[in-house]
C-alpha cells in the first residue's frame, strides 16, 4: 500500500449508516473522545473504524479510569519473568519451570446469561494461559451473588456453577478452589471471577509482540459468528432495566473445541514456527490484531473475507467486533504455514492465513479487495483517553467497642447459626459439580486446606529438583468485600494479607498475585475513591510481603440503576512448596493433637460475620492489618509446617477462632475441646473476633510449638486438644459434631432445591 493510498478514505459498505451523535453514544464514546478520534483520523470514520475505536477505548480494554492507579502496584521480583502487559503473568518456580496465571472477570455476561457467561469466562482465562505456552493445571473461581431471598439469585447460582463445571470439566482441567459469598449489594450485578494456573518450561514462553515485516498472520480455532459483538463495550457500562436485551452480546462457548485448540497450539508450540500468538478475547479480532502489531511497532493488512465464518452475510464490522470463542491469532515464520495447517487440520480446527505484517504502523482492513478500514496504530495507544477521575477516600469508621456488642444468649445456637449462614455454610454443593481431581495432581482439594495444592507435572529429582519429594503449587483466591466497603485501604491490605496467609497455611512460599478489581461507576468520586484506597492498601501489602502483582483485570461499572456492588478487589495468589509431603491441610483427623492459637487476639468485632449474622449490623472499622506482624507470624508458621511440626493448620478469617475450629473439626470428622485463657473479659469477642495474622495449629507437641513461638517473638497459646465427637468450649458450649454438620451442610442444597 502506498502513502497516497493510506491517506485515501476507505470505501463504505453497502447500507452503511451515516455516523450520528446517537451512533457514537451507542458505541460508548463520549463526545470529547469522538473528537479525539476525528483528530487522529483526519476524517470521519467508517462504521468498522468507529467500532474498532469503541472497543479499544472501552473501559474493559483500555483501563482508562484505572491505569493511573494500577501503576502504583509493585510488579517486580527476582522470580517474576513476566509482569502485567501480556496475556498472563509468569513466575519462575525452579527446576526450569514457570507458573503462568491470571484472573479475569465475566460479571456482566454472567448476570445476563449465567451459564454461557460463566462458561466463556472460564474458557477465556484458560486461553490466556495456554496462549503463553503453558498447559493449564488448575482453575479457581471467586463468585459473589445477591441476597438468597432475591428472586433471581437461585437461578444465577445454578447457571453460573453449571457453566463453570460444564466448561472446566469438559476441558479436563480440575477446579480446585475458590470462594462464594452472598450479599444484597450484588442483587443486580453478580461477580464471576475466574482464574487459571498453568505450567511451562521457562525457555518456552510465548508472547504477543509481532515481528518480521511480511510474516503471515494466521487465524486458528473456531469459525467467527455474531455472538459477543459489543461485549467489551457492554462490560464497560452500568446495567439498567433494559439489560436483558443485551443477551446477544454474551458469547457462546464450546469446551470440546477449546480442548482441541489447546492440544493443537501446544503441538505447534513444540516446533519453532510461532513468532507471536494472541488469544481473541474481549473485542475479538480487533484487540488481538491491534495488540500484536502495537507491541511489535508494526502495521498489518488483514483480508477479512478470508476469516472463517459460521454465519452467512457477515460484514467487516461484525467480523472485527465478534467475540466468538475458541479462536487464536498467530504470526508464523514465513514458509511454515503448511506445517501449521496440517496440525490444526489434524485437530479438526479452522486454519486461515488472513493477512501479513507491514512496516506502516497502520491497521489496514480489506474486504474482497476493497480497503474498508485504515487506522494508524500508535495513536490508538498514545492518544487513548486516560482519566485521573476525581476521588474521595472513604474515612476510617470509628472502632466498635466489642464490649458493647451483646454476647450470645445461647452459645450453642450462635455457632450453629454462623456455620449455617450463606457465607459460612458448606459449599460442597458447588464444588462437587466441579471435577477437582482430574489429572491426578490435586494434593489438597476444596475445603481441605486454606489453599489448594497441586503437584507440578514434570517436577522430579531427575530434572534437578532440589527436594526429595514432589514440588507443588499452592493457590487461592481471597477478598472480604465488607472490609473494603468499610475502609478500602484496610480492605485492600487485608485481601492481600489473607491470600498470603492461605498460601502460608499449607506450608508454601507465597510468590505472586493476580488481581480482579471489581468496582462500581468510576465517574462517582466515592467509587473512584474506593478503587484508589484499595490499590493503596494492596500496594502496601504486596511490597511488605514480597508478593508482586503479575497480572490482573479491572471490571468497573458494576452497578444497576445507580446501586453499586460492594467494592471487591479479589486477590488470586500462587506459591510453591518444594515437597508436598511437608504440606499441611486444615483437617483434624485424629485425637490427642494440641491446638495452638498463633497470633494476638484482641477480640475485633467491627465488620465481623458475628455482628452481621447474629445482630444484623454492618458497622465499625474492619480489623487492622499490621503487615510486619503478618510477615513475622506467617514465616514462623511456615517454618513449623515445613519442619514437619504441624499436623493441621487453618488461618483465622470470617467468624474468627470458633468458626475456624469448627471448620477443622468438620472437615476431619474429629471433635475438639478448648479452654479460654484466663482473664478474657469478653469471651464472644475472643471466640468470634476477626483479628488478623492468626493461625490455629494442630500439633503433636503443643508445648514445643509454644516455646518455639516464644523464642521467635510470636504470640502463641495452647487452647486444648482434638478428640471426641463434639466441639466444646469449657463453661460455654458443647455442640455435637453431627448436629453442627447437619446444619452446615444443609443450607445450600436446601436453598437450591427449594421452590422459587
Amino acid at each position: 500500500m502506498t502513502v497516497a493510498q493510506e491517506k485515501n478514505p476507505p470505501v463504505k459498505l453497502p447500507n452503511e449508516p451515516a455516523i450520528t451523535p446517537q451512533i457514537v453514544a451507542e458505541h460508548g464514546l463520549a463526545p470529547d473522545e469522538y473528537q479525539r478520534l476525528l483528530k487522529i483520523m483526519g476524517r470521519d470514520p467508517t462504521m468498522v473504524e468507529l467500532g474498532i475505536f469503541s472497543a479499544m477505548w472501552s473501559e474493559h480494554c483500555s483501563y482508562k479510569s484505572s491505569k493511573v492507579w494500577l501503576k502504583k502496584l509493585p510488579t517486580k521480583a527476582p522470580w517474576v519473568i513476566q509482569g502485567p502487559g501480556e496475556n498472563a503473568g509468569v513466575i519462575d518456580i525452579g527446576d526450569g519451570q514457570a507458573a503462568i496465571f491470571k484472573m479475569e472477570s465475566h460479571n456482566h455476561p454472567s448476570y445476563i446469561e449465567p451459564y454461557q457467561g460463566a462458561a466463556t469466562g472460564v474458557g477465556g482465562i484458560m486461553r490466556d494461559v495456554f496462549t503463553m505456552g503453558a498447559r493449564p493445571v488448575a482453575n479457581l473461581n471467586a463468585l459473589r451473588f445477591g441476597d438468597p431471598k432475591n428472586a433471581r439469585t437461585r437461578h444465577l447460582v445454578s447457571g453460573v456453577v453449571a457453566g463453570i463445571a460444564g466448561y472446566g470439566n469438559c476441558m479436563g482441567i480440575p477446579t480446585v478452589g475458590g470462594e462464594t459469598n452472598f450479599h444484597a449489594a450484588y442483587n443486580g450485578n453478580i461477580l464471576v471471577n475466574a482464574m487459571t494456573v498453568g505450567v511451562a518450561p521457562v525457555d518456552k514462553i510465548f508472547y504477543a509482540a509481532a515481528t518480521g515485516v511480511g510474516n503471515p498472520m494466521v487465524y486458528v480455532g473456531s469459525k467467527t459468528g455474531r455472538d459477543g459483538i459489543h461485549g467489551a463495550t457492554m462490560s464497560s457500562t452500568e446495567f439498567n432495566e433494559d439489560s436483558e436485551s443485551k443477551r446477544p452480546t454474551v458469547q457462546v462457548g464450546d469446551p470440546f473445541v477449546e480442548k482441541l485448540l489447546l492440544e493443537a497450539c501446544l503441538e505447534l508450540m513444540a516446533t519453532d514456527a510461532i513468532i507471536a500468538i494472541q488469544d481473541m478475547g474481549a473485542a475479538g479480532l480487533t484487540s488481538s490484531s491491534f495488540e500484536m502489531a502495537a507491541k511489535g511497532s508494526l502495521g498489518l493488512v488483514m483480508e477479512l473475507d478470508k476469516v472463517p465464518m459460521r454465519e452467512t452475510g457477515m460484514n467487516p464490522y461484525e467480523l472485527m467486533l465478534s467475540e466468538s470463542q475458541e479462536r487464536m491469532l498467530m504470526v508464523l515464520k514465513p514458509g511454515r504455514e503448511d506445517e501449521a495447517r496440517k496440525i490444526f487440520e489434524k485437530w479438526e480446527l479452522d486454519f486461515a492465513v488472513i493477512g501479513h505484517l507491514t512496516d506502516t504502523e497502520r491497521m489496514v482492513l480489506t474486504w474482497h479487495g476493497d480497503v474498508v478500514g485504515n487506522i494508524p496504530i500508535p495513536p490508538l495507544v498514545t492518544e487513548a483517553p486516560m482519566y485521573e477521575r476525581p476521588w474521595t477516600l472513604t474515612q476510617l469508621p470509628a472502632e466498635l467497642d466489642s464490649s458493647k456488642v451483646p454476647a450470645p444468649t445461647d452459645w450453642k445456637a450462635s455457632l450453629v447459626t454462623l456455620m449455617s449462614c450463606p457465607d459460612l455454610a458448606s459449599k460442597a454443593w458447588i464444588w462437587h459439580q466441579y471435577d477437582h481431581l482430574i489429572l491426578g495432581n490435586t494434593a489438597i482439594r476444596p475445603q481441605g486446606g486454606d489453599a489448594a495444592l497441586v503437584r507440578v507435572p514434570g517436577a522430579s529429582k531427575e530434572a534437578g529438583h532440589k527436594g526429595a519429594g514432589h514440588k507443588g503449587l499452592a493457590m487461592t483466591s481471597d477478598c472480604t468485600p465488607r472490609y473494603v466497603q468499610a475502609h478500602p485501604e484496610t480492605g485492600g491490605r487485608q485481601a492481600v494479607a489473607e491470600a498470603w496467609r492461605n498460601i502460608t497455611a499449607v506450608g508454601a512460599r507465597p510468590l505472586a498475585v493476580t488481581d480482579n478489581m471489581n468496582f462500581g461507576n468510576p465517574q462517582k468520586p466515592e467509587i473512584m475513591g474506593q478503587f484508589a484506597g484499595a490499590i493503596m492498601g494492596m500496594a502496601e501489602a504486596c511490597s511488605a510481603l514480597d508478593f508482586p502483582v503479575v497480572s490482573g483485570n479491572v471490571s468497573l461499572y458494576n452497578e444497576t440503576e445507580g446501586r453499586p456492588i460492594l467494592p471487591t478487589p479479589t486477590i488470586g495468589a500462587v506459591g510453591v512448596i518444594d515437597d508436598i509431603a511437608t504440606s499441611a491441610g486444615s483437617r483434624l483427623v485424629k485425637d490427642g493433637l494440641a491446638l495452638v492459637l498463633v497470633g494476638d487476639t484482641k477480640g475485633w468485632l467491627g465488620q465481623s460475620i458475628y455482628l452481621r449474622e447474629l445482630h444484623g449490623r454492618e458497622e465499625g472499622a474492619p480489623p487492622p492489618v499490621d503487615l510486619a506482624v503478618e510477615r513475622r507470624n506467617g514465616d514462623f508458621v511456615r517454618g513449623q509446617i515445613v519442619g514437619r511440626k504441624v499436623e493441621a493448620c487453618h488461618d483465622l478469617s470470617d467468624g474468627g477462632l470458633l468458626v475456624a475450629l469448627a471448620e477443622m473439626c468438620l472437615s476431619g470428622s474429629t471433635g475438639a475441646s478448648i479452654k479460654l485463657p484466663q482473664g478474657i473479659a469478653a469471651p464472644h469477642a475472643y471466640l468470634y473476633g476477626e483479628d488478623q495474622a492468626r493461625y490455629l495449629i494442630a500439633t503433636d507437641d503443643g508445648g514445643a510449638l509454644v516455646e518455639a513461638a516464644r523464642k521467635a517473638g510470636v504470640p502463641a497459646v495452647l487452647l486444648g486438644y482434638s478428640g471426641g465427637s463434639a466441639i466444646a468450649v469449657e463453661g460455654l458450649l458443647s455442640v455435637p459434631l453431627q448436629e453442627l454438620r447437619d446444619a452446615h451442610e444443609a443450607w445450600l442444597p436446601g436453598y437450591m432445591n427449594s421452590a422459587a
